[in-house]
Protein backbone atom coordinates (compact mmCIF):
# COMPACT_ATOMS: atom_id res chain seq x y z
CA UNK A 1 0.00 0.00 0.00
CA UNK A 2 1.41 3.40 -1.04
CA UNK A 3 0.09 6.75 0.10
CA UNK A 4 -1.18 9.21 -2.53
CA UNK A 5 0.10 12.77 -2.48
CA UNK A 6 -2.09 15.22 -0.58
CA UNK A 7 -1.54 17.58 -3.50
CA UNK A 8 -2.82 15.12 -6.09
CA UNK A 9 -5.98 16.14 -7.88
CA UNK A 10 -7.27 12.78 -9.03
CA UNK A 11 -10.67 11.09 -9.06
CA UNK A 12 -11.25 8.61 -6.28
CA UNK A 13 -11.13 5.69 -8.71
CA UNK A 14 -7.57 6.63 -9.71
CA UNK A 15 -6.08 7.17 -6.26
CA UNK A 16 -4.40 3.79 -6.03
CA UNK A 17 -2.80 4.28 -9.42
CA UNK A 18 -0.74 7.30 -8.33
CA UNK A 19 0.26 6.38 -4.82
CA UNK A 20 3.45 4.52 -5.75
CA UNK A 21 4.82 7.59 -7.51
CA UNK A 22 4.64 9.82 -4.45
CA UNK A 23 5.73 7.44 -1.70
CA UNK A 24 9.45 8.06 -2.03
CA UNK A 25 9.09 11.78 -1.36
CA UNK A 26 6.78 11.12 1.60
CA UNK A 27 9.27 8.71 3.16
CA UNK A 28 12.13 11.21 2.80
CA UNK A 29 10.00 13.90 4.43
CA UNK A 30 9.17 11.74 7.42
CA UNK A 31 12.72 10.42 7.95
CA UNK A 32 14.24 13.90 7.88
CA UNK A 33 12.01 15.21 10.67
CA UNK A 34 13.08 15.43 14.35
CA UNK A 35 13.15 12.05 16.05
CA UNK A 36 11.57 13.42 19.26
CA UNK A 37 8.29 14.34 17.54
CA UNK A 38 5.57 11.93 18.75
CA UNK A 39 4.31 9.51 16.08
CA UNK A 40 0.72 10.08 17.18
CA UNK A 41 -2.42 11.61 15.71
CA UNK A 42 -5.93 12.11 17.11
CA UNK A 43 -9.05 11.45 15.03
CA UNK A 44 -12.09 13.20 16.50
CA UNK A 45 -15.09 11.37 15.07
CA UNK A 46 -18.81 10.98 15.55
CA UNK A 47 -20.63 8.45 17.68
CA UNK A 48 -21.05 5.14 15.77
CA UNK A 49 -17.60 4.91 14.15
CA UNK A 50 -15.78 3.26 17.05
CA UNK A 51 -15.75 -0.25 15.60
CA UNK A 52 -14.91 0.60 12.00
CA UNK A 53 -12.03 2.89 12.95
CA UNK A 54 -10.63 0.26 15.30
CA UNK A 55 -10.08 -1.96 12.25
CA UNK A 56 -9.14 0.83 9.85
CA UNK A 57 -6.55 2.18 12.27
CA UNK A 58 -4.99 -1.23 12.81
CA UNK A 59 -4.77 -1.92 9.09
CA UNK A 60 -3.39 1.52 8.28
CA UNK A 61 -0.75 1.42 11.02
CA UNK A 62 0.46 -1.98 9.83
CA UNK A 63 0.59 -0.96 6.17
CA UNK A 64 2.22 2.39 6.90
CA UNK A 65 4.89 0.79 9.08
CA UNK A 66 5.64 -1.77 6.37
CA UNK A 67 6.02 0.91 3.70
CA UNK A 68 7.79 3.65 5.68
CA UNK A 69 9.36 2.01 8.72
CA UNK A 70 7.39 4.38 10.96
CA UNK A 71 4.94 3.00 13.52
CA UNK A 72 2.08 5.35 14.31
CA UNK A 73 -0.21 5.60 17.31
CA UNK A 74 -3.72 6.69 16.32
CA UNK A 75 -6.02 7.90 19.06
CA UNK A 76 -9.80 8.14 18.71
CA UNK A 77 -12.47 10.34 20.27
CA UNK A 78 -16.20 9.74 19.73
CA UNK A 79 -19.40 11.61 20.54
CA UNK A 80 -22.29 13.45 18.96
CA UNK A 81 -20.99 15.08 15.78
CA UNK A 82 -22.09 18.61 16.61
CA UNK A 83 -20.66 18.36 20.10
CA UNK A 84 -17.39 16.96 18.75
CA UNK A 85 -17.07 19.91 16.36
CA UNK A 86 -17.58 22.31 19.26
CA UNK A 87 -14.96 20.45 21.31
CA UNK A 88 -12.42 20.96 18.52
CA UNK A 89 -13.33 24.64 18.28
CA UNK A 90 -12.95 25.28 22.02
CA UNK A 91 -9.70 23.30 22.14
CA UNK A 92 -10.84 20.55 24.50
CA UNK A 93 -10.14 18.08 21.66
CA UNK A 94 -6.80 18.70 19.93
CA UNK A 95 -7.83 16.94 16.76
CA UNK A 96 -5.30 16.35 14.01
CA UNK A 97 -8.06 14.95 11.81
CA UNK A 98 -11.82 15.01 12.07
CA UNK A 99 -14.34 12.57 10.59
CA UNK A 100 -17.75 14.03 11.29
CA UNK A 101 -21.31 13.17 10.37
CA UNK A 102 -22.08 16.26 8.29
CA UNK A 103 -20.20 18.42 5.82
CA UNK A 104 -21.56 21.40 7.74
CA UNK A 105 -20.01 20.11 10.99
CA UNK A 106 -16.58 20.10 9.36
CA UNK A 107 -17.22 23.45 7.74
CA UNK A 108 -17.80 25.07 11.14
CA UNK A 109 -14.08 24.48 11.73
CA UNK A 110 -13.28 26.32 8.51
CA UNK A 111 -15.40 29.25 9.63
CA UNK A 112 -13.33 29.43 12.83
CA UNK A 113 -10.06 29.40 10.91
CA UNK A 114 -9.04 25.90 12.04
CA UNK A 115 -9.32 24.32 8.58
CA UNK A 116 -8.28 25.65 5.16
CA UNK A 117 -10.85 27.31 2.91
CA UNK A 118 -10.36 24.65 0.24
CA UNK A 119 -10.58 21.67 2.58
CA UNK A 120 -13.09 19.77 0.44
CA UNK A 121 -10.79 19.90 -2.58
CA UNK A 122 -7.81 18.34 -0.79
CA UNK A 123 -9.08 14.75 -0.83
CA UNK A 124 -11.00 12.69 -3.39
CA UNK A 125 -14.78 12.87 -3.73
CA UNK A 126 -14.98 16.27 -1.99
CA UNK A 127 -13.45 14.71 1.14
CA UNK A 128 -16.36 12.28 1.55
CA UNK A 129 -14.93 8.73 1.89
CA UNK A 130 -18.30 6.98 2.25
CA UNK A 131 -22.02 7.75 2.40
CA UNK A 132 -24.91 6.50 4.50
CA UNK A 133 -28.58 7.08 5.28
CA UNK A 134 -31.18 6.93 8.06
CA UNK A 135 -33.26 3.76 8.50
CA UNK A 136 -35.56 2.19 11.11
CA UNK A 137 -34.81 -0.50 13.68
CA UNK A 138 -37.93 -2.18 15.08
CA UNK A 139 -38.74 -5.08 17.36
CA UNK A 140 -38.90 -8.58 15.92
CA UNK A 141 -41.93 -9.22 13.68
CA UNK A 142 -42.47 -5.43 13.59
CA UNK A 143 -45.56 -5.53 15.85
CA UNK A 144 -46.44 -1.87 15.25
CA UNK A 145 -46.31 -2.28 11.45
CA UNK A 146 -43.70 0.43 10.88
CA UNK A 147 -42.73 0.59 7.21
CA UNK A 148 -42.77 4.26 6.22
CA UNK A 149 -42.36 7.68 7.81
CA UNK A 150 -46.09 8.25 8.40
CA UNK A 151 -46.13 5.09 10.54
CA UNK A 152 -43.92 6.83 13.10
CA UNK A 153 -46.76 9.12 14.17
CA UNK A 154 -49.38 6.45 14.83
CA UNK A 155 -51.00 6.95 18.22
CA UNK A 156 -49.29 4.00 19.91
CA UNK A 157 -45.77 4.41 18.45
CA UNK A 158 -42.85 5.56 20.59
CA UNK A 159 -39.72 6.82 18.79
CA UNK A 160 -36.06 6.92 19.82
CA UNK A 161 -33.79 9.40 18.01
CA UNK A 162 -30.80 11.51 19.08
CA UNK A 163 -31.05 15.22 19.81
CA UNK A 164 -30.41 17.33 16.67
CA UNK A 165 -28.77 19.97 18.88
CA UNK A 166 -25.83 17.64 19.57
CA UNK A 167 -26.01 14.75 17.12
CA UNK A 168 -25.43 14.40 13.39
CA UNK A 169 -27.72 11.36 13.48
CA UNK A 170 -30.37 13.55 15.09
CA UNK A 171 -30.06 16.21 12.39
CA UNK A 172 -30.09 13.66 9.59
CA UNK A 173 -33.19 11.99 11.03
CA UNK A 174 -34.92 15.38 11.08
CA UNK A 175 -33.84 16.13 7.50
CA UNK A 176 -34.87 12.65 6.31
CA UNK A 177 -38.29 13.05 7.94
CA UNK A 178 -38.72 16.50 6.37
CA UNK A 179 -37.72 15.24 2.93
CA UNK A 180 -40.01 12.23 3.24
CA UNK A 181 -42.85 14.75 2.99
CA UNK A 182 -41.53 17.41 0.61
CA UNK A 183 -39.92 15.04 -1.91
CA UNK A 184 -43.26 13.25 -2.21
CA UNK A 185 -45.23 16.36 -3.17
CA UNK A 186 -45.97 17.54 0.35
CA UNK A 187 -45.73 21.22 1.26
CA UNK A 188 -43.33 22.81 3.73
CA UNK A 189 -46.25 23.43 6.10
CA UNK A 190 -47.26 19.76 5.90
CA UNK A 191 -43.65 18.75 6.59
CA UNK A 192 -43.51 21.08 9.61
CA UNK A 193 -46.76 19.66 10.97
CA UNK A 194 -45.42 16.11 10.48
CA UNK A 195 -42.22 16.97 12.37
CA UNK A 196 -44.22 18.46 15.25
CA UNK A 197 -46.18 15.22 15.49
CA UNK A 198 -43.04 13.10 15.17
CA UNK A 199 -41.28 14.86 18.05
CA UNK A 200 -44.39 14.46 20.19
CA UNK A 201 -43.74 10.71 19.81
CA UNK A 202 -40.07 10.81 20.85
CA UNK A 203 -39.53 8.91 24.09
CA UNK A 204 -35.94 10.01 24.74
CA UNK A 205 -33.44 12.48 23.25
CA UNK A 206 -29.93 11.11 23.74
CA UNK A 207 -26.88 13.25 22.94
CA UNK A 208 -25.58 10.92 20.23
CA UNK A 209 -26.29 7.90 18.06
CA UNK A 210 -24.71 5.34 20.36
CA UNK A 211 -26.62 6.62 23.38
CA UNK A 212 -29.86 6.20 21.43
CA UNK A 213 -28.83 2.68 20.47
CA UNK A 214 -28.31 1.82 24.13
CA UNK A 215 -31.69 3.32 25.07
CA UNK A 216 -33.43 1.23 22.42
CA UNK A 217 -31.56 -2.07 22.53
CA UNK A 218 -30.41 -2.32 26.15
CA UNK A 219 -32.96 -0.24 28.07
CA UNK A 220 -35.83 -1.36 25.80
CA UNK A 221 -37.23 2.13 25.33
CA UNK A 222 -39.41 2.81 22.31
CA UNK A 223 -40.92 0.97 19.36
CA UNK A 224 -38.59 2.25 16.63
CA UNK A 225 -35.08 3.64 16.50
CA UNK A 226 -34.16 6.18 13.79
CA UNK A 227 -30.49 5.64 13.12
CA UNK A 228 -27.61 5.39 10.68
CA UNK A 229 -27.76 2.41 8.34
CA UNK A 230 -24.44 1.09 9.68
CA UNK A 231 -25.61 1.44 13.27
CA UNK A 232 -28.84 -0.36 12.43
CA UNK A 233 -26.91 -3.24 10.85
CA UNK A 234 -24.75 -3.49 13.97
CA UNK A 235 -27.75 -3.41 16.32
CA UNK A 236 -29.68 -6.08 14.44
CA UNK A 237 -26.61 -8.33 14.16
CA UNK A 238 -26.08 -8.09 17.92
CA UNK A 239 -29.78 -8.69 18.72
CA UNK A 240 -30.96 -10.80 15.79
CA UNK A 241 -33.54 -12.61 17.91
CA UNK A 242 -35.06 -9.32 19.10
CA UNK A 243 -34.71 -6.70 16.35
CA UNK A 244 -35.01 -6.22 12.60
CA UNK A 245 -34.11 -3.51 10.12
CA UNK A 246 -36.70 -1.65 8.04
CA UNK A 247 -35.77 0.43 5.01
CA UNK A 248 -38.32 3.21 4.47
CA UNK A 249 -39.31 3.88 0.84
CA UNK A 250 -37.32 7.12 0.86
CA UNK A 251 -34.57 8.58 3.03
CA UNK A 252 -31.67 11.03 2.91
CA UNK A 253 -28.30 10.60 1.19
CA UNK A 254 -25.94 11.31 4.09
CA UNK A 255 -22.37 12.45 3.38
CA UNK A 256 -20.00 12.25 6.36
CA UNK A 257 -16.81 14.21 5.68
CA UNK A 258 -13.17 14.18 6.76
CA UNK A 259 -10.25 16.59 6.83
CA UNK A 260 -7.03 17.29 8.64
CA UNK A 261 -7.19 20.23 11.06
CA UNK A 262 -4.61 22.71 9.80
CA UNK A 263 -4.37 24.56 13.10
CA UNK A 264 -3.34 21.33 14.87
CA UNK A 265 -1.07 19.87 12.17
CA UNK A 266 1.55 22.61 11.88
CA UNK A 267 4.30 20.15 12.76
CA UNK A 268 5.55 18.68 9.49
CA UNK A 269 5.65 15.12 10.78
CA UNK A 270 2.12 15.25 12.18
CA UNK A 271 0.85 16.80 8.95
CA UNK A 272 2.37 13.98 6.88
CA UNK A 273 0.81 11.32 9.10
CA UNK A 274 -2.61 13.01 9.11
CA UNK A 275 -2.76 13.37 5.34
CA UNK A 276 -1.63 9.80 4.70
CA UNK A 277 -4.21 8.51 7.18
CA UNK A 278 -7.10 10.27 5.46
CA UNK A 279 -5.89 9.38 1.97
CA UNK A 280 -5.92 5.74 3.06
CA UNK A 281 -9.70 5.90 3.57
CA UNK A 282 -10.16 6.19 -0.20
CA UNK A 283 -8.08 3.12 -1.07
CA UNK A 284 -9.61 -0.25 -1.95
CA UNK A 285 -8.67 -2.02 1.32
CA UNK A 286 -10.23 0.74 3.42
CA UNK A 287 -13.33 0.91 1.23
CA UNK A 288 -13.79 -2.84 1.72
CA UNK A 289 -13.61 -2.43 5.49
CA UNK A 290 -16.12 0.42 5.41
CA UNK A 291 -18.55 -1.70 3.40
CA UNK A 292 -18.24 -4.65 5.80
CA UNK A 293 -19.20 -2.36 8.67
CA UNK A 294 -22.30 -1.06 6.89
CA UNK A 295 -20.95 2.19 5.41
CA UNK A 296 -21.55 2.82 1.70
CA UNK A 297 -18.17 3.01 -0.07
CA UNK A 298 -17.79 5.74 -2.68
CA UNK A 299 -16.18 3.31 -5.10
CA UNK A 300 -19.19 1.93 -7.03
CA UNK A 301 -17.59 -1.39 -7.83
CA UNK A 302 -17.02 -2.11 -4.13
CA UNK A 303 -20.52 -0.96 -3.21
CA UNK A 304 -21.90 -3.32 -5.88
CA UNK A 305 -20.04 -6.23 -4.28
CA UNK A 306 -21.95 -5.60 -1.04
CA UNK A 307 -25.42 -5.17 -2.54
CA UNK A 308 -26.80 -7.94 -0.32
CA UNK A 309 -26.18 -5.90 2.83
CA UNK A 310 -26.23 -2.41 1.29
CA UNK A 311 -29.22 -2.55 -1.06
CA UNK A 312 -30.00 -0.02 -3.75
CA UNK A 313 -32.63 2.26 -2.17
CA UNK A 314 -34.24 5.62 -2.95
CA UNK A 315 -32.16 8.37 -1.36
CA UNK A 316 -32.68 12.08 -1.93
CA UNK A 317 -29.69 14.48 -1.92
CA UNK A 318 -29.45 17.46 0.41
CA UNK A 319 -30.12 19.68 -2.61
CA UNK A 320 -33.68 18.33 -2.69
CA UNK A 321 -34.46 20.26 0.52
CA UNK A 322 -31.76 22.99 0.71
CA UNK A 323 -29.05 24.63 -1.41
CA UNK A 324 -26.31 22.58 0.29
CA UNK A 325 -25.34 21.25 3.73
CA UNK A 326 -24.49 24.69 5.09
CA UNK A 327 -27.78 26.10 3.89
CA UNK A 328 -29.56 23.15 5.53
CA UNK A 329 -27.78 23.91 8.81
CA UNK A 330 -28.94 27.53 8.69
CA UNK A 331 -32.43 26.79 7.41
CA UNK A 332 -33.27 24.00 9.80
CA UNK A 333 -30.99 24.23 12.85
CA UNK A 334 -30.16 27.89 13.45
CA UNK A 335 -31.65 29.61 16.50
CA UNK A 336 -34.69 30.61 14.45
CA UNK A 337 -34.65 27.59 12.17
CA UNK A 338 -37.40 25.14 11.38
CA UNK A 339 -36.35 22.67 14.10
CA UNK A 340 -36.82 25.34 16.77
CA UNK A 341 -40.43 25.85 15.72
CA UNK A 342 -41.29 22.31 14.64
CA UNK A 343 -40.05 20.48 17.73
CA UNK A 344 -42.01 20.52 20.95
CA UNK A 345 -38.76 19.44 22.62
CA UNK A 346 -37.42 23.01 22.37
Amino acid sequence: MKWPSPLARVPVLNVVGVIAVVLAGAVITVKNLPEDTPNQILNVSYDPTREVYAELDKNFVEAYAKQTGTTLDIKQSHGGSGRQARNVIDGSEKANVVSLALVSDVDTLRKRGLVAEDWQKRLPNNSIPYTSTVVFVVHKTNPKGIHDWPDLVKDDVSVVTPDPKTSGNGQLSFLAAWGSVTTRNGSAEQAKEYLRSLYDHVAVFDAGARGSAISFTDQHIGDVHLTWENEAIREVAAHSDELELVYPPVSIHAEPAVTWVDANTKDERTAAYSKAYLEYLFTDPAQEVLARYGYRPVKPEILAEHADTLPNISLFPITAIAKDWNDAREKFFSDNGIFATASSAQ
